[in-house]
């Protein structure tokens, strides 16, 4: 690429990127500046990041914090819609990317940045996510990724590559696992997941405890939710990100939120991961236990059409995109009077809703009583079998009357 004199390239301060650096430098004859985002990864992750960013070459590093905007913008959004990936996947990555992709736009303009670059290979998911971000909201700027153009191909390699470079890196041969975490979720892959048959090892698990090692006893927590958003935990009022490390640190010590599952990955071939969502677990069954009560049969069915479909808008990448806005548009309408209490018991790796209330409920102790009542007459429910099976009805006597002698109806 020509014309090319500033980049912003997205920067974690592992062994990746830290090579990437100086090869943009090399390669372009650029200025380099590290874009760091704080999702909520954590302490360690951050520590000494912009000292790591400068030794390496870059000529700054900015560090955003997001954590409060990923959980309020994208996270409960998400929750919302009820998106799961194939039934399982709480999309803790997939939703983490747009709002790591936008601020990332944001510093590429306001830097006069020409490129951004990112260290996403060439079999992942990010590619796709970053990239499209990126030509949904500046499709102007150029973009970078190392992976899909050098030829290193090893940790070996890029850790001789600093070393020639005298580039400080913390990272050794050594790498058991690929890890990934935000404030919502952390996952874990390689190692001994690269097979399917293997179980995986307690090494894998960072924030929750197994289940067998859960305590003996179970632990309650009250939920309060205004329109489909969690407001209060325990009647505490708190902000969602506040809410979510809350919930992360009462449901990861009972286990609750471990999967283990074999995805689609967008690009074509399958990935096995381990992933951990311990307070999404509980934000996400408290949501749905108040849709329970408050929600009728049509509409529940058309959120879960939204949430379906919603899975597959975040994990592909379409954040923005005018679907995605028409998707999230129908979930807040029917999200309006998901208002209500809900009080979740955590116990040995499982979350159940036990108590719940909403003074929107369309429960009825009156109708759905097993005893006398005044309010519903049950003769009623022959009519409406009658033209309920109408359809069903027809379709036999009209089998019938072929089977007997042939069709006589005249039109």
């Amino acid at each position: 690429m020509s014309g090319i004199n500033k980049i912003v390239l997205t920067y974690s301060g592992g062994l990746d990127t830290s090579a990437i650096i100086p090869w943009l430098k090399e390669h372009y004859n650029a200025e380099i500046i590290a874009f760091v985002a704080d999702v909520g990864q954590g302490e360690d992750d951050l520590e000494g990041v912009e000292e790591k960013a400068l030794a390496s070459g870059a000529t700054k590093c900015i560090v955003y914090d997001l954590k409060e905007e990923f959980v309020k913008e994208y996270v409960y959004p998400t929750l919302k819609t009820g998106a799961i990936y194939e039934g399982t996947y709480l999309l803790g990555t997939s939703m983490a990317r747009p709002v790591i992709a936008k601020a990332m736009v944001e510093v590429a303009k306001a830097e006069g940045a020409d490129a951004i670059a990112h260290g996403c290979t060439g079999k992942g998911n990010d590619q796709v996510r970053f990239e499209g971000a990126v030509a949904a909201l500046a499709p102007q700027l150029k973009v970078i990724a190392p992976w899909r153009i050098w030829d290193m191909r090893s940790r070996e390699e890029l850790l001789a590559y600093l070393e020639a470079r005298n580039i400080p890196c913390k990272a050794t041969l050594k790498k058991l696992y690929s890890r990934d975490a935000n404030a919502w979720h952390i996952s874990t892959e390689g190692g001994e997941l690269e097979s399917t048959w293997n179980e995986p090892s307690d090494a894998v698990w960072q924030w929750t405890v197994s289940p067998e090692q859960a305590p003996n006893e179970p632990e309650y927590v009250k939920l309060t939710v205004k329109q489909g958003e969690i407001v209060a935990v325990d009647d505490q009022a708190l902000s969602p990100y506040q809410v979510l490390v809350t919930l992360n640190e009462r449901a990861g010590k009972h286990g609750v939120g471990r999967i283990d599952i074999t995805e689609n990955r967008l690009v074509g071939m399958k990935s096995r991961g381990c992933y951990e969502t311990p307070g999404g677990t509980v934000m996400m069954a408290a949501l749905r236990a108040i849709e329970e009560l408050v929600l009728d049969k049509p509409t529940r069915s058309w959120r879960e059409k939204l949430g379906a479909e919603f899975s597959h808008l975040v994990y592909d990448g379409r954040w923005f995109t005018p679907l995605c806005k028409a998707v999230l548009a129908s979930a807040n309408a029917i999200a309006e009077d998901l208002d209500g209490e809900v009080v979740l018991k955590m116990y040995k790796g499982q979350v159940n809703a036990t108590q719940k209330r909403s003074a929107n409920s369309l429960y009825s102790e009156d109708f759905a009583t097993f005893g006398a009542d005044e309010v519903y007459d049950q003769s009623h429910a022959e009519g409406f079998i009658r033209l309920y099976t109408l359809a069903s009805r027809i379709r036999a006597l009209k089998e019938q009357n072929l089977a007997v002698g042939g069709d006589h109806t005249h039109g």
